[in-house]
Formats: structure tokens, sequence, C-alpha cells
């Protein structure tokens, strides 16, 4: 240990009195501690939060999201197919066809989306079964009665049960029906299963048939409208997008990814969080001008003891070193201690639910939270670097003091 350090925590921690400079060094660490422990716990809070909505979010939307979009990529699909098969973090696809309709049960009506998927990927691809409530996941024709699978909103909206039957009317050639007074394209239905996904989007606006039903309906005859896409992987979604852009043609086909699917909510989240960030880190800020003042009148204080230490031959960046110290020891254990409290007051909650919610207001029981180690990183360097900040200008101060003046005057 060297000297410099040595001094430094002797000035901080006087075994023989506890006077005015000692106090507002409490009164920094103390800042520096809530501030830190505050940041922790909120960010641990925006984590969950985000966990939770993407969780939500991600539970019936695919990772990628291939679609046609000319006349002629229709004919060039063989091309989507020689691309999937060479990335091998690819780990299901399957076509589907989706559109809006009119849903109509015993005098209630409801715009909804149909959406035709393949009977033998509702659970690989879009997790149908593992949210299942009431019935079976059942997308088959029986008996010329094609089955679907609703969301619980949309049930409770259309006052439907697993065995009723709705009826599905198409906007598909609506414009030649109203001309040639003929009926539109229609289709009774067997609700087979009930789902609830804790996605109000789906649950109230999605239903589900069989492709070959879904593609008669909207029109699209042996045709599909794109590909769902599941990955192995969901973090390597931005470089699989990547790849497919470099594969297919722009002009045929677009490239969307989870995040492209509700880029509003994801991106008022991520500002949202980095606002709290640095709204919480001026806590922080003010602590550390608690250091600024309480070195600031150290280094008046010990005048005397930098003039002695200069004239025994310490250099200017010795002197430096020492006050610099104290403020950076001051930061080191605020920070450490801020750390060790907001990770207790995570755990808490984690593991005893001390800050529970009304499961019968809200989708969950308890506020969520998840520890992310970049958090503490990214706060104790925030900390630390603002307490080396605020020890520069008294530092410099006292360096600069004259050691006859000092010794002569005190």
């Amino acid at each position: 240990m060297n000297y410099e350090s040595y001094i430094s925590k002797r000035y901080l921690v006087s075994k023989h009195k506890i006077n005015f400079i000692t106090i507002i060094s409490m009164i920094s660490v103390l800042g520096i501690t809530l501030g830190v422990a505050a940041l922790i716990v909120v960010l641990s809070v925006f984590n969950g939060f985000g966990s939770l909505v993407k969780s939500f979010l991600m539970n019936m939307d695919p990772h990628i999201r291939i679609e046609i979009i000319s006349q002629q990529g229709f004919d060039k699909q063989q091309e989507i197919y020689s691309a999937l098969h060479l990335i091998p973090d690819v780990k299901y696809y399957a076509p589907f066809v989706s559109g809006k309709v009119l849903a109509y049960n015993g005098g209630n009506t409801q715009v909804v989306n149909l959406k035709g998927i393949k009977q033998n990927i509702g659970n690989d691809l879009y997790s149908i079964k593992p949210n299942m409530l009431f019935g079976t996941y059942d997308l088959s024709d029986r008996n010329g009665i094609p089955h679907v699978i609703i969301g619980l909103t949309l049930a409770d909206r259309l006052e439907s049960v697993v065995g009723d039957t709705i009826t599905v009317i198409s906007p598909v050639g609506i414009e030649q029906a109203i001309t040639q007074f003929s009926m539109p394209i229609a289709q009774t239905f067997v609700v087979s299963g009930i789902y609830s996904s804790n996605n109000n989007d789906y649950d109230a606006n999605f239903i589900f048939c069989n492709l070959s039903t879904g593609q008669r309906l909207l029109g699209y005859k042996n045709k599909v409208q794109g590909y769902d896409v599941r990955l192995n992987n969901i973090s390597e979604s931005n470089s699989v997008e990547s790849i497919l852009n470099s594969k297919l043609d722009s002009k045929l086909f677009s490239v969307n990814t989870w995040y492209d699917f509700h880029k509003e909510l994801y991106m008022v989240m991520n500002i949202e969080r980095w606002t709290a960030y640095i709204l919480l880190c001026l806590i922080i800020a003010v602590a550390s001008f608690n250091t600024l003042g309480s070195l600031s009148m150290s280094v008046i204080e010990k005048k005397r003891d930098i003039g002695i230490l200069r004239s025994m031959g310490s250099s200017e960046k010795s002197i430096m070193k020492i006050f610099m110290y104290e403020g950076l020891l001051i930061g080191i254990i605020g920070t450490i201690t801020g750390l060790l409290l907001g990770y207790f007051v995570c755990y808490l909650q984690i593991h005893y639910n001390i800050y529970p919610l009304d499961p019968t207001r809200y989708k969950i029981d308890s506020l969520p939270l998840k520890i992310k180690a970049s958090d503490f990183l990214f706060v104790s360097g925030a900390s630390m670097l603002l307490s080396f900040v605020a020890s520069i200008i008294p530092a410099k101060r006292a360096a600069k003091i004259n050691p006859l003046e000092a010794i002569k005057w005190e």
C-alpha cells in the first residue's frame, strides 16, 4: 500500500473525532448508496416488465415473418425454402394466410383476423396448445364443417363456448356480391377450443383455422401469404433477418422480426428505461456534489498537513492522489453498499413478494423483477465516474497549495 492511499483512508475515517467534514462525507456515502440501490431496483423492475411484456407478445408471435408482397413472389416461393434450409438457426417454419373477416354468432358480430395455419404446428410455432383453456386443439374438417380455435376475449364477445357454431363472412368478392346481388363467401365453423395467451390482441381478435379453409375464404386459392419462422435462439433474429434479406428479393418478399411487430411499444419501453436511468443518476450526482464539498473543506482543514508533506518531498501528483483516492473511496463504499442493498431488495421481492399485486386486476400477482449483471456494471460505472469527477477539482486545489505559506500561516 502506498502512502497516498494510507493517508486518504486516515483522512476519511478519523479515529479521534467526528467533525462536520466527516458528517458530510457520511452523507455523501449515504447519498451514493441510496442512488445506486434505487437505480438497481428500478432497472430490475423495468427488466421484469420488459421480459413479461415480451413473453406475452411472443407467446403467439413468430420470431421472423416472411411475407410475399408481389404477384411474382407467389411463383418464387422455392427461394424462401432454399434460404431457410441454409440457415442452421431456423427451428420451425410454416406457411400461413391471414385477413380480416366478420364473425357472427347469435346476433353478436365482431371484425376479427382469420389466420389459416397447418394443424401440426400449433404447438411448435405458435404455442397454442399450452394456452388452451377449454376444449382441444383441433383444426380438422369433420363432416364437412371445419373447426376453429378462438381467444377467450373473443369467445366472451361472441357469447360462444366450445361446441358452438360461428359464421365467418369473408370480404373477398364482396363488391361482386353487391353488384350481382349474390351471397358473399361465408363459412360455418365449430368452436373446438378456446385459448388465453395473455396477449389481448390475439385473445380478442384472432381466429385460427386450417390452412386450406383459410386459403379458400381469403381468396388465396392454393397460394399462401407468407411463412412464419421460429428460431433456436431468439437473439439471432437480427442476424437471420440480414441473411434472408441478402438472399431474397426485397421487391418480392418482406422480412420482419418479432421486434418489428411491436416496434413502437419496444421503443417506448426502451426510452422509459433510459430516462429512469438518467434521472436516477442525478441522485448519485447530488451525492457527488456533497463529496466535492467535503473534499474541498478537507483540503482547507488539512492545509498544514499538505504543506508538511510537500516540504518532505511529496510532489503535486502525490497530493492530488491523496484527495482523489479519498473521493474514490467514498464512491467505492457508497457504490458497493448500494449494490448490495439494491440486490437485497430485489431478492426479497423475487423470493418473498414484499410488493404483491391484485391478480384480479392485473395479469400477475407480484411486481416483476429481473436482475441483470449488465445493470450492476453500468450503475457502478456511472457511480464511480461521478465520484472521480467530483474529486478532481479539490485534488487540484490541494496540489496547488504553496507549502511555505501553508506552514507559515498554519
